[in-house]
């Protein structure tokens, strides 16, 4: 079926959201047209303030809307523990879940020569800057994918050069998870990871 053009570019538009696809987009583009036009007004001026106002933080490359970010300003972080993520995202998982109170750099995504992301597209020049200051120890929290572990030991390796510690998140069993039901990949990282009770 064919909509009137305004439609179908508000349509093709939502689209660009991850994990949604036309059939996804043409409901939530029928909701705020028939249901909710008052919030879709004010998502657009959202929307649209966000892209104009958000940029990067000029210390640890996450999103701001200030040069830097709370996090980096804050005088109770410890300047010299650092957590290396794939993107924003990540910070609150972390700031949910654990007991850190260090700073963040965000490389906005993971080396991937195929794709020409190189250490130059991760800001991996600024990251070495910092080590050269305060950082004693790097916590690498990237993805256990093969970008993800190749961007870690890359990263380890650039530590390492200027005597800063480096560290890799524990990856394994989840909690509740029952050892029947575990992967062999994730069993085997869990018994190289193992610690002394």
């Amino acid at each position: 079926m064919s909509y009137s053009p305004l439609i179908q570019q508000l349509i093709n538009r939502l689209c660009v959201l991850p994990g949604v696809g036309p059939k996804s987009a043409q409901r939530m583009a029928f909701h705020l047209l028939q249901r909710d036009r008052e919030g879709g007004a004010a998502l657009s001026v959202v929307l649209a303030e966000a892209m104009d106002s958000v940029g990067q933080c000029q210390q640890c490359q996450t999103l701001s809307e200030a040069d830097v970010c709370a996090i980096c300003r804050s005088p109770h972080r410890d300047k010299g523990l650092m957590c290396v993520v794939e993107t924003p995202a990540n910070i609150p998982a972390i700031e949910q879940a654990a007991h850190y109170n260090g700073v963040y750099f965000v490389l906005m995504g993971h080396l991937s020569p195929i794709d020409g992301i190189g250490p130059e597209q991760l800001g991996l020049d600024k990251l070495a800057s910092r080590f050269a200051g305060d950082v004693t120890e790097v916590i690498l929290a990237t993805n256990l994918t093969v970008e993800g572990e190749a961007t870690a030991h890359y990263i380890a390796q650039l530590a390492e050069k200027h005597q800063v510690k480096a560290t890799r998140i524990a990856h394994g069993v989840p909690v509740g998870g029952e050892l029947e039901y575990i992967d062999e990949n994730t069993l085997s990282l869990a018994f190289q990871g193992r610690r002394e009770l």
